[in-house]
């Protein structure tokens, strides 16, 4: 490969020196948008914004409902919503998308029932929605293990001659893991139609991302393994929409794997067991909060007469309609069965586990009967 090809494949594969940007914090619109992407249309934008609305009404119940101990645990994505709709909303419905516990918003957005999304962080079944009906994988707590599941997807998909879009959502911490970066580098070398989008809220629980990392973005982390790399305002959804779509058609076009970093904030604590306070400040939690992401898409569908009051009030409506949904599912009191407890652990259950059922199975029996006596 002679200097000049070379210099023209890595330039090809470096991120945006700034991350991509269409609409300011207040709003208003760049005056001079980036050149390599193309805004989505107002519609498209319409919609996303109904759906942000409805997300973030779904977060804030969720929140809720954790507090009275009708959740076990709830990691808010609020302030990430631009990104948690983008992702969604960039994907066909045959894609695959490969989420983690923080990103029920996103399953909400694409269709799958919200109180199924919550039957994992209710503590009641391994996952609430069917996996292959939805093709949206379970939530994946442990770090980075669903992005080499998302690899393995997007390869079997191109194997069969199917022309879908795996797509995997990881926060920042995950990035130090190295399923991470063994799933980078089989889907680079394979070409596979996968992509990773990595949610930077700048924390990995309580570590801040410069003790994680000396790169001077994850975006530049793509170079390495040979990808295309692309750095996004995440609390944007203009761009994080545009730069999605643009990564997910790169993907379906056999074109390879794409990273892209949106530089995003998790306003909210790490759960409802974690004390934010004691490892970051007021003032910098207020500083993103003027950087709100449904605010500022709404603010820019007005500037351009695109939003009105009337629509404001009917989606706000819909929201509320479906906090009452969630709540009322919730409130329902769940018939549970302990021996499921056995189910899934192995695909032929082991001697040790035959036996540690039928000794709950009399337990349980031995219980009835003294309740009935």
């Amino acid at each position: 490969m002679s200097v000049k090809s070379l210099r023209q494949t890595v330039q090809g594969l470096l991120p945006s020196l700034t991350p991509v940007r269409f609409v300011a914090e207040d709003g208003t619109p760049l005056a001079r948008p980036p050149a390599d992407h193309t805004a989505p249309p107002v519609e498209a934008l319409l919609e996303a914004w109904r759906r942000m609305v409805l997300g973030r009404r779904f977060d804030t119940q969720a929140t809720a409902l954790t507090k009275q101990g009708r959740l076990a645990v709830y990691p808010s994505s609020r302030g990430q919503e631009a990104c948690q709709i983008a992702a969604a909303l960039a994907l066909r419905p045959d894609d695959w998308l490969f989420p983690t516990y923080r990103d029920s918003v996103a399953l909400v957005t694409r269709g799958i029932d919200p109180v199924e999304v919550l039957t994992l962080l209710r503590g009641d079944w391994h996952c609430g929605y069917d996996p292959a009906a939805t093709r949206t994988a379970p939530q994946c707590t442990p770090l980075a293990t669903q992005v080499l599941h998302a690899t393995g997807m997007a390869e079997a998909l191109r194997r069969k001659g199917e022309d879908g879009v795996a797509m995997a959502l990881v926060g920042d911490g995950a990035t130090s893991e190295g399923d991470f970066h063994e799933a980078l580098n089989f889907a680079a070398v394979l070409r596979a139609p996968v992509v990773f989008f990595v949610q930077n809220n700048k924390y990995a629980i309580s570590v801040p991302l410069a003790r994680q990392t000396a790169a001077p973005a994850l975006a530049y982390k793509g170079i390495g393994y040979g990808m295309r790399s692309e750095q996004v305002d995440g609390n944007d959804l203009v761009a994080v929409l545009a730069v999605l779509t643009s990564a997910v058609e790169h993907a379906r076009a056999g074109h390879g794997p794409v990273l892209v970093e949106a530089h995003t904030y998790r306003m909210d604590a790490h759960t409802n067991a974690d004390d934010a306070t004691r490892y970051r400040k007021d003032d910098e939690v207020e500083q993103w909060r003027a950087a709100d992401p449904v605010e500022r898409l709404e603010s820019y569908l007005r500037s351009r007469g695109a939003l009105t009051d009337e629509v404001v009030t009917a989606v706000r409506e819909e929201a509320e309609e479906l906090a009452a949904r969630v709540r009322a599912g919730l409130n329902a009191d769940s018939a549970l069965d302990p021996l499921e407890l056995f189910e899934h652990v192995f695909a032929e259950p082991t001697p040790q586990l035959r036996e540690q059922r039928a000794q709950l199975a009399a337990e349980l029996a031995d219980t009835t009967q003294d309740q009935e006596d």
